[in-house]
């Protein structure tokens, strides 16, 4: 089992920048990929952007050039850097963690909020 924390959300004015962190507690050896979706009011959850454990990562195209993923695999944590905020950024994000086994965990989520 894996337990998930995310903290860092708030509000922000359209230019600024917010850190999201996640937390993973429990069995963190047997995580593979990371990373954070984000549901917005009335839409589906999507994805924003994901690392594995050896570093690679994928970026939704939205947030390409604006939001940056890191981890560190010893500490089980992952982190989501968010510059240039758009009030399309809007949005409940949620940390997720996939195991080598394909279950998936998800975080209880936090609210961003950047006003225009």
């Amino acid at each position: 089992q894996v337990q998930l924390v995310e903290s860092g959300g708030g509000l922000v004015q359209a230019g600024g920048s917010l850190r999201l962190s996640c937390a993973a507690s429990g069995s963190i050896n047997s995580i593979n990929a990371m990373g954070w979706y984000r549901q917005a009011p009335g839409k589906q959850r999507d994805l924003v952007a994901t690392i594995t454990r050896g570093g690679t990562t994928n970026y939704a195209d939205s947030v390409t050039g604006r939001f940056t993923i890191s981890r560190d695999n010893a500490k089980g944590t992952v982190y989501l850097q968010m510059n240039s905020l758009k009030p399309e950024d809007t949005a409940v994000y949620y940390c997720n963690a996939e195991s080598y086994l394909s279950r998936n965990y998800w975080g209880q989520g936090t609210q961003v909020t950047v006003s225009s």
